[in-house]
């Protein structure tokens, strides 16, 4: 069986006192831990200091990723950061693709794929974000779409490399809108993303490949998206800057 994943996405939220204590509860609540689910944290990178500060003190297995990478390791790119910077901090993980960065400052396809092979080759996780907006889904054109950003997301990559990803669906429709797809929706579109792996690089990586669902997942509803067959986790947004809801998630999934 897969290991859930529940990775709390806070965006653009908490100073970095306010990560210390969301952090901090966090970590009192889910104490140290077990290998029953990966819980990941990815803070706004001016607090990833701080967060990896506060777990490493509790000696947590939570672990931390960033938001945003970019693909170079050092250059004339103001305002980005590195892979090696964001190694070198403690994150393991990174976000890649959201459909923020997408929409709202112009990511493409090729971008995603240049920081998803530049991750890989570093050792790092990328979380690999794909959707479609709701007029999209309205033209019936959903799974297509989805499926056309995975094949793009993970071009050129060997079977082990692509087993380092993990995808997270994310309906644009249903991120921030209190509009949440329903279980079977989402795990229609994470059956078709993991055949679209399949075909990519094969059964072993497409078995093994970890599908997060992230629209709008909280306390009420994760327990019908986990209980999917091809849904391994949540990519949280607004229930992640809760520590009690974030940490309720992360039994849920334990429970799985």
């Amino acid at each position: 069986m897969r290991k859930p994943i529940i990775a709390g996405n806070w965006k653009m939220n908490m100073t970095p006192a306010e990560s210390v204590v969301l952090s901090q509860g966090i970590s009192n609540r889910y104490g140290r831990g077990g290998d029953e689910v990966d819980v990941v944290l990815f803070p706004p990178a001016i607090d990833l200091r701080s967060v990896i500060t506060v777990l490493d003190f509790d000696r947590s297995r939570v672990e931390v990723g960033a938001q945003n990478v970019h693909w170079e390791p050092s250059g004339a790119f103001t305002g980005e950061i590195s892979i090696p910077m964001l190694k070198d901090v403690g994150c393991t993980w990174c976000i890649v693709g959201h459909s923020e960065r997408r929409e709202m400052f112009g990511e493409t396809d090729v971008q995603v794929n240049r920081k998803v092979r530049a991750l890989v080759e570093a050792g790092m996780k990328p979380i690999v974000c794909v959707g479609e907006s709701l007029s999209v889904r309205e033209a019936e054109q959903a799974e297509s779409f989805v499926c056309d950003q995975v094949r793009a997301a993970l071009a050129g990559l060997e079977p082990e490399e692509a087993a380092a990803c993990c995808i997270a669906y994310e309906p644009i429709w249903a991120i921030g809108t209190g509009r949440t797809a329903t279980p079977e929706q989402a795990e229609a579109m994470a059956a078709a993303i993991r055949a679209t792996v399949r075909d990519l690089v094969g059964d072993k990586t497409a078995d093994g490949m970890r599908i997060l669902y992230g629209g709008s997942m909280k306390p009420a509803n994760a327990e019908a998206f986990l209980a999917c067959e091809d849904i391994d986790g949540g990519l949280i947004g607004g229930a992640a800057l809760d520590a009690e809801d974030f940490v309720d998630l992360v039994k849920t999934a334990m429970a799985r």
